[in-house]
């Protein structure tokens, strides 16, 4: 007997220990894969990477100049969107949390928003073009890019603050109601502060989801070429996911610009961690500043 309980501790170990490395394993795989991106892009876009190239258009038909209007552009549609899906994600969670009698319709509204998550951006785009370009008459614009994006990032942002939301005990609500505080307090003076972290790491993976799409935005806001700077946000811009696009299939000499090409994609990288970086420490100052 004793044997036998020796060899099956012993076997359950060696599937752990398999089960462990081949968990390391794939993390090394993804590190190395993401470091090789990361460094393939550095190498071939460093060299066009100047103050000049930050801080002045392109110029002669693209192929020269800087790409300022696309740095400000993206920056532009990534905080509308952030803006927009914001807001309505984190209302949304909280209804479907705090609020929703739990039952067939809220989890088909669930599995709805579940499924949105998976929709190719391609169909956003082409949604934003109907609704917010034609129907809505706002035009290729600021405003339509950002409700576009918003409304892409919309799904990511529901899933990860409804987590947040349940992550928070129930006897943090329990305790607050208890004390003859009404629901809504509860929600905002308990519930919220400490789901807020979880809410922000949704936050950041729509950011960095909205600031590097390209089918949304050229449907209802990325201008070809543009060296003027937006005036309202009904103005077009240009973007620099879109720049790339047009700089890599439909420039006047691609080949001549691939070193502008790998340098817009250094600078989005760099603008998305930025931005990534930005939320990262807001985060980590409000987690400090209310004890979280």
């Amino acid at each position: 007997m004793k044997k036998l309980k020796h060899n099956s501790m012993s076997w359950r170990y060696f599937k752990q220990n398999v089960f462990f490395t081949l968990v390391r394993a794939s993390a090394l795989i993804i590190t190395l894969a993401l470091g090789g991106i990361i460094l393939y892009i550095v190498v071939n876009g460093i060299s066009a990477i100047s103050w000049e190239f930050i801080t002045r258009p392109p110029t002669d038909a693209m192929t020269k100049g800087g790409i300022m209007p696309a740095i400000l552009g993206t920056i532009y549609l990534t905080i509308g969107a952030i803006a927009i899906g914001l807001p309505l994600g984190v209302a949304s969670a909280i209804y479907l949390t705090e609020y929703a009698k739990q039952g067939r319709i809220i989890r088909l509204i669930k599995v709805g928003i579940n499924c949105l998550a998976g929709v190719p951006s391609v169909v956003f785009g082409l949604f934003g073009l109907g609704f917010f370009v034609i129907f809505m008459k706002f035009g290729s614009s600021i405003l339509s890019g950002s409700l576009t994006l918003g409304f892409l990032i919309l799904p990511t942002i529901i899933g990860a603050s409804e987590e947040a939301l349940k992550a928070v005990p129930q006897t943090f609500r329990e305790a607050s109601l208890s004390l003859g505080v009404s629901k809504w307090q509860t929600i905002y003076r308990i519930v919220l502060p400490n789901a807020l972290p979880g809410i922000l790491t949704g936050s950041i993976l729509g950011i960095g989801r909205a600031a590097g799409e390209t089918a949304p935005i050229m449907f209802t806001a990325a201008a070809y070429f543009t060296a003027k700077l937006p005036g309202s946000i009904f103005d077009e811009v240009m973007a620099l996911p879109y720049h790339i696009y047009v700089l890599a299939t439909a420039g006047t000499n691609i080949e001549a610009t691939r070193p502008i090409q790998f340098g817009t994609v250094l600078v989005l990288v760099a603008v998305v961690l930025g931005i990534d970086l930005i939320a990262i420490v807001i985060r980590g100052y409000m987690r400090r500043n209310k004890g979280w």
